[in-house]
């Protein structure tokens, strides 16, 4: 394949000859042969002045989950509102199938649990998500379909969703749809971020075009914080010692979540390729500390925006300034990625991008920057990929000049991917 007249970061205007699916050749005005054995490139892509960027590679994920979405039943705020315009979005379907439902947050109808269900929903099973992804709340209908209502007394599971897979209904996983629609937005890799990947996971996803990398099934290994299970430091500390050489990535949403991982990773000793997950509350006086372990962080600048009304009467005061650092983390030099934690946010990096930047408190990036947060290598998220001969040929074709593309930060400027040099978008 050979791209002609394209804007390559720091390199200006040049033509792009892909083989074997890495970069075979970067040079001006290359003709249409592929110059090992004289014939003729079997694909030509006049690139037009926009720029050619390292595919985009989304860091934390939920493919399963995302998949699942379509169908699923929104009730989240942005979704519904009342218990009202909850009842009616759980009486949607066919009467006597399963409901699933997801994205709920406590400000539409108030805490949940099988009873406040059953006033809404007697008469079908129903199960609802909360927006963290660690709560699900059944009806008792759902617990008497599963043969569960002994066991959960209040309809509510915590974390059980490996548990819970067994006993519901298959669920239609849109992977194609989760695939194409990533590829539109110029995503050429995925990072999978669930703590326990099912069995036949691999299989599953692989119908996705892009690249993918599953924490715990491949590095890193993947652990789960709760507070009200929290480890001490030094338990923690022999849990991570026991999976070296292999790295970490430890899911850290509170404030002494992330102390207990500091303390354990100075205790154990940290590796390249360590992470902290989220860093969702990061005071002042660890940033010193995280930098000295050397440690990535993998966050999602984009909650604040989604979630702001939540934040105001759901976080502590004490907790708001240190919500979701990126400026000061980068500035701190901490190695510093994104992800979208999709379905549980936006599934467009774009989306995240504007958001790093148009955030207020000190914590914004420029757009460049937050570009950047998605063009890491998979493993080391906070390392650049660049365009160089020798490197895999997984591209983002903009149709406007980069300049543009961080002025708009918008996924309409996404004219084409490909991962290995094969596009993986629809043609024009």
């Amino acid at each position: 394949m050979l791209i002609r007249n394209v804007e390559i970061q720091g390199a200006g205007r040049a033509d792009v000859r892909v083989r074997d699916g890495r970069i075979a050749e970067i040079g001006e005005r290359m003709d249409g042969r592929s110059g090992r054995d004289g014939r003729d490139d079997p694909d030509l892509i006049d690139g037009r002045g926009g720029a050619l960027l390292p595919g985009l590679h989304d860091h934390h994920i939920h493919l399963a989950a995302l998949a699942a979405d379509a169908a699923s039943v929104r009730v989240g705020p942005v979704d519904v509102a009342g218990r009202y315009g909850l009842a009616a979005a759980l009486h949607g379907g066919a009467p006597g199938e399963w409901v699933r439902a997801v994205g709920y947050h406590e400000s539409v109808a108030g805490d949940l649990d099988r009873w406040a269900l059953d006033d809404l929903v007697p008469d079908r099973p129903v199960r609802v998500q909360h927006r963290t992804g660690a709560l699900w709340v059944w009806n008792s209908a759902a617990l008497r379909a599963a043969g569960l209502e002994t066991e959960s007394g209040d309809g509510r599971f915590w974390r059980e969703d490996e548990r819970l897979r067994g006993h519901v209904p298959p669920v239609r996983l849109d992977l194609e749809g989760v695939g194409s629609r990533a590829a539109a937005l110029g995503v050429t890799g995925f990072t999978n971020a669930d703590p326990h990947p099912a069995g036949g996971l691999l299989d599953l996803l692989s119908v996705l075009p892009q690249r993918l990398l599953v924490m715990t099934v491949d590095a890193p290994v993947k652990l789960m914080l709760d507070d009200a299970t929290l480890p001490a430091p030094a338990e923690l500390a022999v849990r991570i010692a026991s999976l070296r050489p292999r790295p970490v990535a430890v899911h850290c949403v509170t404030r002494v979540q992330l102390l207990v991982t500091l303390l354990a990773l100075d205790e154990a000793g940290p590796v390249d390729g360590d992470r902290i997950e989220h860093a969702s509350v990061v005071p002042a006086e660890t940033i010193p500390w995280i930098k000295q372990l050397g440690v990535t962080v993998v966050t999602q600048p984009h909650f604040p925006a989604e979630r702001g009304n939540a934040y105001a009467t759901d976080v502590d005061p004490d907790d708001r300034p240190h919500l979701y650092r990126c400026r000061s983390l980068a500035d701190a030099g901490i190695p510093l990625a994104a992800g979208t934690d999709a379905p549980y946010g936006t599934h467009d990096p774009w989306a995240v991008m504007r958001a790093t930047v148009e955030r207020t408190g000190g914590e914004a990036l420029n757009a460049e920057a937050a570009l950047n947060l998605f063009t890491g290598e998979p493993r080391h998220p906070a390392r650049p990929r660049r365009l160089a001969v020798g490197e895999v040929a997984d591209l983002c074709l903009l149709h406007v000049p980069l300049r543009e593309a961080l002025d708009a930060l918008t996924a309409d400027t996404v004219r084409a991917a490909f991962v290995a040099g094969d596009r993986i978008t629809a043609p024009e």
